[in-house]
């Protein structure tokens, strides 16, 4: 990851947790709580992939676990969202370039069920039965229905801003790289084709001449050898 991608991924990161955490958890709506830490790894893994997305979903995972008021134990949901950030980017059309809007939507869908199941069997894990009392059902149902109704406002601003720094010459990708090299070799092929028809043309031009005066020479005998016939005559 480039320095670009690291920052505007962090800069997504921070202001997603913060609005989690001041606004979103103060909602007390029925059923879980609209993740949108989760909206933003799913963006960024659309875009950057499944090795960047698992590193995404890791560090935000980790700052999530980490920020008060967490109530559980330290890396939970950096392992979930780094499993999350990773299936995503399996996902990621070429280029990361999408013609509609149905891939986000259904990696949404997925990916709030898949992390609710995920935190709730890691729960168990480690002795968390919290699920167990809520609901799980009602969890997975409330999870997938907030997270997809917050992500046409969210999802498509976060991979817009995301593909900017894919498409970035300074970013080192292989699409600038390839396209930089590819017009290197396609300047030296011509010029080198170029100078060799120059030669070519030279060489030609020298082989006519030399060709002309040869003929010359020989030519030139043979006028001799009229003159002199004529003087005997």
């Amino acid at each position: 990851m480039r320095l670009n991608r690291i920052l505007l991924s962090t800069a997504f990161v921070v202001v997603a947790l913060v609005v989690q955490v001041s606004v979103f958890a103060r909602l007390h709506l029925p059923g879980a709580v609209p993740d949108l830490l989760l909206l933003v790894v799913v963006g960024l893994a659309l875009v950057h992939g499944h090795t960047a997305g698992a590193l995404i979903g890791f560090g935000a995972g980790l700052l999530a676990d980490i920020a008060p008021p967490a109530d559980h134990a330290t890396g939970r949901y950096a392992l979930v969202l780094c499993v999350i950030g990773y299936l995503v980017g399996l996902a990621r059309p070429d280029k990361g370039q999408l013609r509609s809007a149905t891939v986000p939507m259904v990696a949404v869908v997925g990916a709030a069920i898949a992390s609710t199941l995920l935190y709730a069997g890691v729960g168990a894990l480690v002795g968390d039965t919290a699920a167990r009392h809520v609901g799980l059902s009602g969890l997975v149902f409330t999870a997938a229905l907030y997270d997809l109704l917050l992500a046409p406002f969210t999802v498509p601003l976060i991979m817009a801003a995301a593909r900017r720094t894919t498409g970035d010459p300074l970013t080192g990708d292989g699409t600038a790289t390839a396209g930089g090299e590819g017009a290197y070799r396609r300047t030296t092929a011509g010029s080198f084709r170029t100078g060799r028809m120059n030669r070519k043309g030279r060489l030609g031009g020298r082989k006519s001449r030399i060709g002309v005066q040869s003929t010359s020479l020989l030519a030139r005998p043979g006028r001799k050898q009229r003159l002199k016939g004529v003087k005997r005559l």
